[in-house]
């Protein structure tokens, strides 16, 4: 267990604005700062960050929370394995009782695969800088591919001897079975090792140089092994199969430690390979990651859009290159990126082509020769068409094409209006195609929506945008069509948001005698027998009465960083605020010429009067809802001529008249129908 104090200290320390911002680019809007949700799928920023209060809140996926709640969604991790991240993050010790062996085996999957990757990239690590096989093989490979000691130990390169045995080191270390070996159907196990027909173990990534796969926090989450000798029987690179930590779709190679830079310089240069980032960044440029040899996706687009709206891709002046570039330009505009390429000398690769030159050097190039998409793809399919109309009228459709998928009309506007001047074609002939082809693209993307829409926490991230947006949309609908709260519902919500933000405030001090706003709401609630059906309220009530008393305790604090995850979610939407008060509106015109600041009071200025205004409004709603209930039982014992029950309804309907009709005096603004 990790004692109260501990958590505490955590909480204090982890700055929810430099935790999210690690993940996503944030920026200054008003007090709180704003950026794409890596929740869901978004190309205009509703993710809201707000340092003030120590929390986050998607107003399009309706995620919130804490920092704490943050890493526990994004890296899908339990609140014991977030608290030890940022106590690491922030260099807080934690001292706890050492697990049991029970309590090791109940640690969940996820965890104690990232263990055994993080034994496994230590393993890899040691045979590569301590043993003879490992400088003789493995480092004299990467020496030859010129890479440096330090940017090995950056990118934590390894090496996987013919002889030397993972499985064996694994298994004297007491990792499972279930834990070295993936299982394809449940995808549980790193897949480090194999089993032959007989059940024994041997390592999957035997006589390779090892490249560790790191998740955006810096967690092992797989390796690639590149073959040292020539073979026949072997492909060049293996990675490690799909599980629950590594699918290959959607990692990019050196992201973990391009993150800062991409941010830093606002854009992310995209090659194929490790070895490409790897020589990239030696040269001195550290924005740089890898799609891993594979054709891009859209995961890997959305990751990088979460740092920066800007890429440049870097490939191979073939034509596998050129073909890669093309692939990847569309699925770029699709998602909102701004997108340049830079093609390298032919017979060159990003890895021979940073060997031989500076960070200055290799910069000077890419701003001499990117280039944006339509010139690009003008100028590389031009060579084919030549003067043949038909051809050059295909060409002119692929690139109105990649114009089509853009989502932002502007950008739409400026592109096919470069684009017409380009190709000396009238511009409105490109306006028409483009809407025609716009058409079309959105019509087939809906056509992918499947019939049963997911939910948004089950919904595949791999759907392509425009049907993640109808998707979307048509969420949007269902939701407008579910049932709203309840006058009841709601009025007990406006004061749970009381309790929550308020809770500890004095409300009223007589004499010695002191009122907190949580307590009196309470007792004011028992006084009149109002019963509180949500369990979640109940709790927080409840616990709110067996804290309010103790010293410097804060409720929104308190509730925030409640170690329940439902407890948590609800005081984050309770302290959200959607939208900031304007300046304009504490400021008031005296004269023509004369503007004066107005002081706008806050609801901490008014609470007495909230609370109880919020207090009547519950029980005018209450009285509300017995009458009507009354009026409908009246009705039935008519029809049932029950006289002993229609004499007690109009005995009591009298007095509920009399309760509303004050409440309504008290209030104002009430029309009462008779």
């Amino acid at each position: 267990m990790i004692p109260r104090e501990t958590i505490d200290r955590i909480f204090e320390a982890a700055k929810v604005e430099e935790v999210v911002g690690s993940y996503v680019t944030l920026k200054k809007r008003g007090a709180n700062l704003l950026g794409l949700c890596p929740f869901h799928h978004e190309k205009t920023g509703s993710f809201t960050v707000s340092p003030s209060k120590g929390i986050f809140k998607c107003f399009g996926c309706g995620k919130a929370g804490n920092a704490v709640g943050f890493i526990m969604e994004i890296e899908q991790c339990s609140y014991i394995e977030a608290i030890r991240q940022l106590a690491q993050r922030y260099h807080i010790t934690i001292e706890e009782r050492e697990l049991t062996q029970e309590e090791k085996q109940r640690q969940d999957d996820r965890e104690s695969m990232f263990v055994v990757n993080d034994f496994s990239n230590k393993w890899f690590q040691a045979q590569l800088h301590d043993t003879q096989d490992g400088t003789a093989v493995g480092m004299a490979y990467l020496r030859q591919r010129g890479i440096r000691e330090d940017v090995i130990r950056k990118f934590q390169l390894g090496y996987s001897p013919e002889k030397a045995k993972l499985w064996e080191a694994a298994k004297k270390a007491g990792f499972q079975d279930t834990y070295l070996v993936n299982n394809p159907d449940t995808q549980i196990g790193t897949g480090v090792c194999l089993k032959d027909e007989q059940g024994r173990l041997f390592d999957r990534f035997r006589g390779r140089v090892i490249f560790p796969f790191f998740s955006v926090s810096g967690k092992v989450t797989g390796f690639a092994g590149r073959l040292i000798k020539q073979s026949d029987k072997a492909g060049k690179y293996v990675n490690s199969p799909t599980s629950i930590l590594y699918e290959k779709k959607h990692e990019l190679y050196g992201f973990y430690q391009a993150k800062q830079a991409i941010k830093r310089e606002d854009c992310c240069y995209l090659v194929e390979g490790q070895l490409d980032v790897i020589q990239l960044v030696q040269s001195g440029i550290e924005n740089v990651v890898a799609s891993g040899g594979t054709a891009l996706t859209y995961p890997q687009v959305r990751l990088i859009h979460r740092f920066t709206e800007n890429v440049t891709i870097l490939y191979d002046g073939d034509n596998a290159g050129i073909k890669a570039a093309l692939r990847g330009i569309d699925m770029m505009l699709e998602e909102g990126v701004n997108v340049k390429v830079v093609l390298l000398p032919e017979g060159e690769d990003p890895d021979s082509f940073a060997r031989q030159r500076n960070a200055t050097e290799v910069l000077g190039y890419i701003q001499q020769h990117q280039t944006d998409f339509i010139r690009f793809k003008t100028q590389l399919l031009s060579e084919d068409a030549g003067n043949d109309p038909v051809k050059r009228a295909d060409m002119i459709t692929q690139i109105v094409q990649s114009i089509a998928v853009i989502p932002d009309i502007i950008k739409r506007q400026i592109y096919t209006k470069d684009c017409a001047s380009t190709l000396n074609i009238h511009e409105n002939i490109l306006i028409r195609k483009v809407i025609e082809l716009r058409k079309k693209h959105l019509n087939e993307q809906r056509k992918k929506i499947p019939t049963k829409l997911q939910s948004p926490d089950h919904q595949s991230n791999d759907m392509e945008p425009q049907s993640q947006q109808v998707v979307q949309t048509q969420m949007t609908e269902e939701r407008m069509k579910t049932p709203e709260k309840s006058s009841k519902e709601q009025n007990i919500e406006n004061l749970m948001q009381i309790i929550i933000r308020y809770g500890e405030q004095v409300l009223f001090q007589l004499e010695a005698t002191v009122i907190r706003t949580g307590e009196y709401i309470i007792n004011e609630l028992r006084r009149d027998s109002i019963t509180i059906d949500n369990p979640l309220y109940q709790l927080i009530l409840d616990e709110y009465m067996a804290h309010y008393q103790e010293p410097n305790w804060v409720a929104a604090k308190y509730f925030q960083h409640h170690p329940k995850a439902e407890v948590s979610q609800f005081a984050v939407d309770m302290l959200a605020d959607k939208y900031e008060l304007s300046r304009m509106y504490s400021k008031q015109m005296v004269s023509e010429n004369v503007v004066k600041e107005v002081n706008v009071p806050s609801d901490l200025d008014i609470l007495p009067e909230l609370v109880q205004r919020m207090l009547l409004e519950l029980k005018y709603t209450i009285v509300n809802e017995r009458i009507d209930s009354m009026q409908t039982m009246l009705k039935e014992a008519q029809k049932h001529n029950d006289w002993e029950l229609i004499r007690t309804i109009l005995e009591q309907q009298p007095m509920l008249m009399d309760i509303r009709q004050q409440l309504c005096k008290v209030l104002g603004n009430r029309v009462i129908l008779k």
